[in-house]
């Protein structure tokens, strides 16, 4: 396994749909293209941000074959995850084939293992598939949380390297970063609020859903953190608190997407059944929280990079 560390800004990219909602590959590609252009580490298609839920396995590797066709000097995360470990085996293998650098792998939703059996699921994949694979800990989406002594045991797999943190729990996130601090291991944040903690305390930088709109301001504040400079990480990460709220108003990715229309980078936000477009109440929101990111001083690409 050949491995380039995962520290930095890695937006969960969004799906784009036409009004048949059929994939927008033109569409799709041209943002790939807007974030490496604008100073992102790489990026991370069919995640949950990219509706990965409401596409066939055919359609998901059409996305991280689009993505990473469309880029040339970024890293292409592919969410290869699934609650059936027969079928995240099979979609990690598809990844690997389709081009992906790394796996993102959410832990098993709905059925719920316990640590032995979680840990036997990750295992699996890691045996069979020669990538780097992060593991992703997102309770509020899959009903369990992984535990910490399952991520710390994980962590000694050669080809586990990384741990994608959305618990919302700092103590527990800490306790990963504390535990893995020898390994070739790091822990990304998953939730944009919380990145300059994660980062404060020993994390990597971030796979973010905020950085789709942002990403310049993104890589600017996760760059002043990892380079020790907290005085302007604060500046961004309170630049940006407000946005970080208003996306997590209503189900992500349905802010996100409408955020994108906003500022031209779709001409639709829609989503696929079961998501619904976004209340008037968030779309004001959002209008509001854009135009004064607008009316600010954005960094230059290369004045985000560390």
């Amino acid at each position: 396994m050949t491995y380039d560390t995962f520290t930095g800004v890695f937006p969960a990219m969004t799906t784009p749909f036409h009004a048949d909602e059929s994939i927008d590959f033109e569409t799709l590609r041209e943002h790939a293209q807007w974030l490496e252009q604008r100073g992102v580490d790489g990026v991370v298609p069919m995640g949950t941000t990219g509706e990965s839920a409401t596409l066939s396995h055919d359609q998901h590797v059409e996305v991280i074959e689009a993505v990473t066709d469309a880029v040339d000097d970024v890293t292409v995360i592919a969410g290869s995850g699934s609650n059936n470990t027969r079928e995240a085996l099979e979609l990690s293998e598809r990844a690997a084939d389709a081009g992906a650098d790394g796996l993102l792998l959410i832990s098993p939703y709905y059925n719920k293992p316990e640590p032995a059996g979680m840990e036997n699921h990750f295992r699996q994949v890691a045996d069979a598939v020669d990538l780097p694979q992060i593991i992703y800990n997102v309770p509020s989406r899959t009903g369990r949380n992984i535990a910490v002594e399952s991520a710390v045991t994980l962590a000694e797999h050669e080809n586990i390297v990384g741990y994608k943190a959305a618990s919302g729990d700092m103590n527990r996130i800490t306790e990963v970063i504390e535990r893995t601090r020898e390994q070739n291991f790091e822990v990304l944040s998953g939730d944009d609020a919380m990145t300059l903690p994660i980062v404060a305390t020993g994390g990597s930088g971030c796979i973010s859903v905020s950085a789709n709109v942002e990403p310049a301001r993104t890589c600017a504040l996760v760059g002043a953190a990892l380079s020790g400079d907290y005085e302007r990480a604060r500046e961004y990460h309170h630049e940006l608190g407000e946005l970080f709220r208003v996306l997590f108003t209503e189900s992500n990715p349905i802010p996100i997407k409408e955020a994108m229309e906003i500022r031209g980078h779709y001409d639709s936000g829609r989503m696929r059944s079961p998501l619904s477009r976004a209340t008037d109440e968030t779309l004001d929101a959002l209008r509001a929280v854009l135009d004064d990111l607008d009316d600010g001083t954005a960094p230059e690409p290369a004045e985000a990079q560390r």
